[in-house]
């Protein structure tokens, strides 16, 4: 696919996500502390079927993590959550939580068949189109993670980008590496995840496994610096054999 075919797929995926959420509301029991979170009149908003909320309101509503009943809250926002997400409006990365662990936590694949393809579809459009587009409005490390954590799988993301091997993922691979390149070789995953640690560290070695795999080549062919070569070749290294390489230097923290 084409970066125009790619950005139709996700337009559909959208329009999907309106179809099957339409006329959703929170739980008519749904509670929340108008001191912290917002009025009562907001939390009548999201009882309301179909109504737009203001940034605001949608950021508040999609950052609280306690809700009685996050399913049904998540499924009122969701297609203007989505729709926010694409256009980076949301910074899906944030201090205050990860978007992926939004979509986990509201145990989206045990939804109504229809809903939970449609929710499926918009990950898949939204990380294809993200490949596809030189200058996404998120940053591919970033869409990866929420499509990781959303799904509470790497694999599907990384099948998709291996397959991508047109310059613009290339070019999106070696800005991941560069962001992620301190984390990966102290052998920590580059993002605070919702998940346990087991799965947490299973992510990582998937992560690590498959860049020492698939990035070595394409970072060539994208010209990419030596130094991000070798931190790939650091990455097929352990312990000493790592730390005492003669191209070993952790580089600073990111700010």
């Amino acid at each position: 696919m084409n970066i125009d075919e790619t950005r139709l797929r996700l337009d559909y995926a959208l329009d999907a996500l309106a179809v099957a959420f339409q006329g959703m509301t929170a739980h008519p029991d749904e509670r929340q502390c108008d001191c912290h979170w917002g009025s009562a009149e907001e939390l009548t908003l999201l009882k309301t079927a179909d109504v737009e909320l203001d940034a605001d309101l949608l950021n508040r509503t999609w950052q609280t993590t306690d809700w009685g009943h996050r399913a049904a809250v998540l499924r009122r926002v969701l297609p203007q959550f989505a729709t926010a997400l694409v256009s980076g409006s949301i910074h899906p990365v944030s201090p205050l939580g990860n978007a992926g662990s939004v979509f986990a936590a509201g145990e989206w694949q045990q939804w109504p068949a229809p809903q939970a393809r449609a929710v499926w579809e918009f990950l898949h459009a939204w990380w294809a189109h993200t490949l596809n587009d030189a200058h996404p409005a998120v940053p591919a490390h970033e869409v990866l993670v929420v499509c990781t954590e959303a799904a509470c799988t790497l694999t599907p993301w990384l099948s998709v980008w291996e397959q991508q091997r047109h310059p613009t993922a290339n070019q999106h691979l070696a800005e991941t590496l560069d962001v992620w390149e301190y984390d990966l070789l102290m052998d920590e995953l580059p993002w605070r995840t919702g998940r346990d640690e087991d799965d947490a560290e299973k992510t990582r070695v998937e992560l690590t496994t498959w860049m020492i795999r698939h990035a070595p080549a394409r970072l060539r062919a994208q010209h990419a610096s030596e130094h991000l070569l070798h931190a790939v070749r650091l990455l097929g290294l352990t312990g000493p054999d790592r730390w005492y390489d003669p191209h070993w230097s952790v580089p600073p923290y990111p700010a």
